[in-house]
């Protein structure tokens, strides 16, 4: 896989804001990366752009510049988490991700969780791999303590490849097989001219040691991983705990290798836990969208023969009327209007009765227009797609339910609002009035199904 193009997103305050889109997959991951990042070398790291062609194997990806860094729009002030997430939220816009797991990678996991509480909606899941707090305090003793010797020594070697290695162990806090190899040391000397200035390094350092996300963290609802590596001291590990302690539900997977896995060797088993932890979100996403609830299918007798009676134009208002009447009575019974079928609907409800009595209804609303109806009912578990609910618009549904109600329907005859035996068993005590009508074969339905015409 080449290098993905590279885009600008506008933010509310009209800066462009550096972004890419790549690889294939059900789940869309937007990368928050560290403190600064450019992204076009960054692709010549080669163990991160093997880790970023892991995650587009099964997700597509996307990755910015936070504002002030790489190749997005600079200015003096070093921004807080408030303006980077009108950034994320920009470039989601732009790239048309509606819903994404996030996935923050040292302040990045700030960013991230910040946006998960602030935007549940937009938000699958967090993927948190970071702190919750840099600095230390009395109530955070294994934060880091101030440093400020250090933070001027990285200002002299900024982006000096001979001292690239001091400037890794400065950044890790230790050292690292890949500080012996010069051709990381010559990228990330690179990456760290191109990225920012360092006076621009120091003062986004300065950001990050000021933030401090904990209060929000419970906040959080999206599920949420937290990456633990096998390597990395008693510090690290117990920043991890604190916060899988306060986002309900969050797990922690371990894998092996050190922090900042991501640019590091060994980047493989860091992508298959977040492969395996999404693919479980999505299982789970998938269950948590199929709801048992009972379909309606309505049909208008012979409307092929009708429109050649009526000609293009009365046929129209004649079907325009007939759909007012049909939407109005699937509102009054309460139910969730799916789709018009050309000459019916589609309509969920979450009680049979009523789906029952609005077909009854819209049968007899429709004989003044000279129509006449088939109808027909099953409950079972159906799958929302596209949306929270039919109720709240744009969502379809599927699933067997769906299929068997539609077979149903295609059996009622003229007027006749034809059940399965679900419907007839779930509605006793309800006074409706069913006539047996056998078993039928339903196509593309396994088995034999009992149906029932519902009457009055």
């Amino acid at each position: 896989m080449d290098m993905p193009q590279t885009r600008w997103a506008e933010t509310v305050d009209g800066l462009d804001i550096a972004y890419q889109v790549f690889g294939e997959g059900e789940v869309t991951i937007v990368f928050i990366t560290s403190w600064i990042s450019h992204l076009e070398i960054d692709w010549e790291f080669p163990h991160y752009s093997a880790f970023l062609r892991q995650l587009a194997s099964f997700a597509r990806v996307v990755l910015f510049d936070k504002r002030g860094t790489g190749m997005s729009d600079r200015f003096s002030r070093a921004p807080d988490l408030e303006a980077r997430m009108d950034d994320l939220r920009a470039v989601m816009d732009a790239s048309g991700t509606e819903r994404a797991a996030l996935l923050g990678l040292s302040d990045g996991a700030a960013l991230a969780a910040l946006f998960a509480a602030t935007h549940p909606d937009r938000t699958l899941a967090v993927i948190f791999d970071g702190e919750a707090r840099t600095a230390w305090a009395p109530d955070y003793p294994w934060g880091e303590p101030d440093d400020s010797e250090a933070t001027r020594r990285l200002q002299e070697i900024w982006g000096d490849e001979e001292h690239a290695a001091e400037f890794g162990r400065l950044v890790y806090g230790a050292d690292l097989p890949d500080l012996e190899d010069p051709e990381f040391c010559r990228v990330w000397a690179k990456e760290a001219r191109f990225a920012a200035t360092p006076k621009s390094m120091a003062a986004f350092n300065d950001v990050y040691r000021e933030t401090d996300v904990r209060d929000i963290l419970p906040l959080v609802q999206a599920p949420t991983l937290i990456p633990t590596p096998s390597e990395g001291d008693e510090d690290a590990r117990a920043s991890d705990a604190y916060v899988a302690e306060r986002i309900a539900g969050a797990r922690t997977a371990v894998y092996r290798g050190r922090y900042g896995a991501a640019y590091l060797k060994g980047s493989e088993d860091y992508a298959r836990i977040i492969e395996r932890f999404l693919a479980s979100v999505t299982q789970e996403e998938t269950e948590l969208d199929r709801v048992l609830a009972t379909v309606l299918f309505t049909d208008v007798v012979g409307s092929t023969q009708k429109a050649a009676e009526l000609g293009d134009a009365r046929w129209k208002g004649l079907l325009d009327r007939h759909d007012a009447v049909s939407r109005a009575l699937i509102a009054r019974y309460r139910g969730s209007e799916v789709k018009a079928t050309g000459d019916g609907f589609l309509a969920t409800f979450d009680g049979p009765a009523r789906a029952v009595r609005c077909a009854h209804s819209i049968r007899e609303g429709v004989r003044p227009l000279g129509l006449e109806v088939r109808a027909g009912c099953h409950t079972g578990e159906i799958k929302l797609m596209g949306g929270d609910s039919p109720a709240a618009g744009g969502a379809d549904v599927g699933g067997i339910a769906v299929h068997i109600g539609a077979r149903v329907a295609a059996l009622a005859g003229p007027s006749e609002v034809l059940v399965s035996s679900t419907v007839k068993d779930l509605v006793a005590g309800s006074g409706l009035v069913f006539t047996d009508r056998g078993e039928h074969q339903l196509k593309g339905v396994p088995g034999p199904w009992h149906l029932y015409s519902a009457d009055r």
